[in-house]
């Protein structure tokens, strides 16, 4: 049994929530560690180093992506091993949640080091509780397969009696909400809240088929979050 006690213990990996939209949600913790640590690893450098930048921080970025984090995750052990002390950080939000992480954390304390996982900034949180939609119990189910299985998983979600939480693209929010019409029936409530945080958040609540003549005729952009009520 893994005790996850922190106090007094050397921590090899830090994973550090980004803000989701506005900046001043980055926290004071958040800023001390970024500062302190030997390599910030980043999903995309450029994207973390505006942020950075905003904090007036410089410390040495390393890419670290879903496309490279097979290939650098051993290397990147080895190096903590060595007693690098490192920060992960996804575009934004919180690392390994529908981002690149889980491979690296499992890899740290495989290996016998601490990692912490900073609270702050995620998408999903404030998307459920602005929904009006029960969250007592929930379940996340971060992005529906694009092609292979999509139906599949759809099908073992209609019984599902929690609220649901999904993350969509813009250009699939109609199709995602067509289907879902299909499975759970036109009149299920649901939420559609999109760039969370930013000047021109917004979140539309309605059942399925309202959503739908709502977005045939207001096209989507930004950052998706939705909240669909389970079923009963």
């Amino acid at each position: 049994m893994q005790s996850d006690m922190v106090e007094d213990k050397h921590i090899s990996l830090f994973l550090i929530p980004t803000p989701i939209g506005n900046l001043g949600d980055i926290t004071l913790r958040a800023i001390e560690v970024l500062k302190s640590v030997d390599v910030i690893l980043a999903e995309d450098t450029r994207t973390t180093g505006k942020l950075l930048k905003h904090l007036e921080i410089q410390r040495p970025l390393q890419s670290y992506h879903i496309f490279n984090e097979h290939k650098t995750v051993e290397k990147l052990v080895e190096r903590m091993e060595k007693g690098e002390v490192m920060a992960l950080c996804s575009d934004a939000g919180t690392p390994a949640i529908s981002d690149p992480g889980f491979l690296l954390v499992r890899a740290v304390r495989d290996a016998g080091m601490e990692v912490n996982c900073l609270p702050g900034a995620t998408a999903f949180v404030p998307a459920l509780v602005n929904s009006g939609l029960p969250n007592d119990r929930f379940t996340f189910e971060g992005f529906l397969p694009h092609k292979k299985g999509r139906k599949t998983r759809i099908e073992k979600l209609m019984d599902e009696e929690r609220t649901m939480i999904f993350y969509e693209s813009p250009h699939r929010l109609m199709k995602t909400l067509v289907q879902f019409s299909e499975a759970f029936g036109e009149n299920r409530m649901a939420c559609v809240s999109r760039e969370l945080t930013k000047i021109y958040e917004e979140n539309v609540r309605g059942t399925l088929a309202e959503l739908i003549t709502y977005y045939e005729e207001h096209p989507i952009k930004g950052e998706i979050v939705l909240v669909v009520q389970g079923k009963g």
